[in-house]
């Protein structure tokens, strides 16, 4: 089968199983409504603006997020994997901000610039940066150093070396860091939206629906919808790395795994 086929077979599956389980009795109903329920519910609010405001606002905080996260990560990922002297002597702070969860610093950011878009665009360009950085990085590492004789002794100079070399090397690198952040920024943002009550936003529409008359169907519809949307931003991104950088091999082992 082709793999949309294969997706949709288990998606068709997974949804057919929720179903079951529910009018079976042994998930109740008031906790956790049937997919037939969620699926009326999620067209429903694609239908509404209210919704589709809040879908936009997501999307549009996503993407500048991302953006900037590449914008910084890929410079800074140059600079590191090009300077050995400068990354040893910036690797301990790096490894010290990396594991920090961005959910923890959303007090502090609400604190130092409001709880407007700014914050979990910046929460979410925290997050992002890592995978983006550590790939730039691990390209340098990988360059074979022969590649980079030959072009000296072709009187390349380091800046010639940097972009004949090093460059289309890290670019399919760089692409599977993008691809890892996006679905990373994306949760960032929908969390951010649901823990710190945006006021606009799929993470707010969320909230709303749980702490007013408890709409599991609208919790769920919500929780869906986000899903599909990370779905398909990793789907996209997948299938143009797969185009773009159809002759390197780093591209085909990550599609893989």
């Amino acid at each position: 089968m082709r793999p949309i086929v294969r997706n949709l077979v288990g998606l068709a599956t997974f949804l057919a199983l929720w179903e079951a389980v529910v009018r079976s009795g042994l998930v109740p109903e008031a906790d956790v409504p049937r997919a037939s329920v969620v699926l009326g519910r999620t067209v429903e609010m694609l239908g509404t603006e209210t919704f589709l405001r809040d879908l936009v606002a997501t999307v549009l905080a996503w993407m500048i997020a991302l953006g900037v996260a590449a914008a910084v990560a890929v410079p800074l990922g140059l600079v590191l994997g090009s300077l050995p002297r400068v990354r040893a002597a910036t690797m301990a702070l790096v490894e010290f901000l990396r594991p920090i969860p961005s959910v923890a610093l959303i007090p502090l950011v609400l604190v130092a610039i409001g709880g407007g878009p700014e914050a979990k665009i910046t929460l979410a360009v925290y997050a992002s940066v890592w995978p983006i950085l550590y790939n730039t990085i691990y390209a340098f590492d990988e360059i074979d150093p022969l590649l980079i004789d030959t072009a000296r002794a072709s009187g390349a100079g380091r800046f010639g070396v940097l972009t004949t070399v090093a460059l289309p090397h890290s670019a399919p690198f760089v692409f599977t860091g993008l691809r890892m952040s996006a679905a990373i920024a994306l949760i960032v943002v929908v969390s951010t939206e649901f823990i710190a009550g945006a006021n606009v936003g799929i993470g707010s529409f969320i909230l709303e629906a749980a702490a007013g008359a408890g709409r599991m169907d609208l919790v769920l519809a919500g929780t869906l919808v986000a899903g599909v949307l990370g779905y398909l931003a990793n789907d996209g991104l997948e299938r143009l790395g797969g185009r773009l950088f159809r002759w390197h091999t780093a591209t085909t082992d990550s599609q893989e795994v």
